[in-house]
């Protein structure tokens, strides 16, 4: 098979209505080491991103994704527009397929990566806040 990890996807194509942050970008923090995960294929440091699919036909519970950015820095998000919603896309954007079983049945469920977060509209992204410091 030709394509094996990562798929490169275009954000409009995966989220045509858009999406928003919810929130900060938040260190991904190694459940067993307690240190933040680094990108096995960058070496950089991993923070997530809750955001809000737009989608008018998706579920609710569908529509809270988590994206991983790579970064050595972390990213910044925009202020919020409205409530805790901040309009946001995603620049390098990937996706991994992958078979999670928690429920009764198993089911296909994605990984989305990117490579920046910027405002919605094309706007610039804003200026990257300092490293984060290693607690241990």
């Amino acid at each position: 098979m030709a394509i094996q990890g990562r798929i490169p996807v275009t954000f409009g194509d995966v989220f045509p209505h858009g999406v928003y942050a919810t929130g900060p970008a938040e260190p991904l923090t190694n459940f067993e080491t307690k240190r933040q995960e680094t990108d096995k294929d960058t070496g950089l440091p991993v923070w997530v991103i809750d955001v809000y699919d737009a989608d008018p036909g998706a579920n609710h519970k569908a529509s809270a994704i988590k994206v991983k950015v790579d970064s050595q820095v972390c990213p910044v998000v925009p202020e919020p527009a409205f409530g805790p919603f901040r309009p946001v896309e995603f620049d390098g954007l990937t996706v991994t397929p992958y078979v999670e079983e928690t429920g009764r049945r198993p089911r296909v469920a994605y990984s989305f990566r990117a490579r920046e977060v910027r405002p919605a509209g094309g706007g610039k992204a804003p200026r990257a806040a300092a490293p984060a410091k290693d607690a241990a």
